[in-house]
C-alpha cells in the first residue's frame, strides 16, 4: 500500500485509537459528559488530525480530550503527559531564536515542530486550564505561545508547576534546556 505524508496505516490508526480510547476512559475528569464514540467519529472524518494526534503520541505528549467547542462542534485535545513531552525537549522557541545562536544549536525549535505536526503551542491561558485537570510539569517546563511584544524584544515565555502554583517565566527565545519542551493543542 502506498503511504503519503500525514497518513497512517491501518495498524497505526487502530493502535492509536486503542491508546486514545484507553486514556480517554481512564481520565474522565478531563472531559466530563463526553463520549468516546463521538470523538472517534470526528477523528474518522479528519484523517490529517488523526495523523497530528499520532505525532503528539509518538513524541511523548499523551494527548487527551480536555473539552468540546459546541459552537464549532470540535473536540479539543491537549498534551497531557505528566512532564513536558520527551520527544520535544531541548528546542529553542522559534526559528529566529534558533538562527540567533552562534554555537551549540539544538536540532529544532518549538514553533516549527508544532507546525510540522499540525498542532499549536498552548497559550498561557490554556496551560493554566490544563493545570486545573492535574499537576503537570512538576520537574520540567514548557514553552507557551508568546505575545509579539515580548518576542520582538528577543524573549519567549514558558510555564511550569511548582509549590502548588503555575509559574510563567521568560527566557531568550534562543535558549533551550533538556527539561524544557512544549505542549500542544489540536481541535478535531
Amino acid at each position: 500500500m502506498h503511504m503519503t505524508k500525514n497518513e497512517l496505516s491501518f495498524e497505526q490508526r487502530e493502535e492509536l485509537y486503542s491508546t486514545l480510547k484507553a486514556r480517554f476512559e481512564e481520565n474522565k475528569n478531563r472531559h466530563k459528559g463526553l463520549e468516546w464514540a463521538n470523538v472517534q467519529a470526528n477523528l474518522d472524518a479528519n484523517p490529517k488530525k488523526l495523523w497530528s494526534l499520532y505525532e503528539m503520541e509518538e513524541t511523548g505528549g499523551e494527548p487527551d480530550v480536555v473539552g468540546f467547542d459546541e459552537r464549532k462542534g470540535e473536540y479539543i485535545f491537549y498534551d497531557c503527559s505528566v512532564e513536558s513531552p520527551k520527544g520535544r525537549r531541548s528546542v529553542c522557541y522559534d526559528r529566529e531564536g534558533l538562527e540567533a545562536r552562534k554555537k551549540h544549536k539544538p536540532e529544532n525549535n518549538a514553533m516549527d515542530m508544532a507546525a510540522a505536526m499540525g498542532i499549536e503551542l498552548l497559550t498561557e491561558e490554556q496551560y493554566r486550564d490544563l493545570q486545573k485537570l492535574g499537576n503537570f510539569d512538576m520537574k520540567t517546563s514548557s514553552w507557551v505561545q508568546t505575545p509579539s511584544a515580548i518576542r520582538e524584544r528577543g524573549g519567549a515565555l514558558f510555564c511550569d508547576y511548582r509549590y502548588g502554583h503555575v509559574f510563567v517565566y521568560h527566557n531568550g527565545a534562543s535558549s533551550y534546556y533538556g527539561a524544557r519542551g512544549f505542549r500542544g493543542s489540536l481541535r478535531v
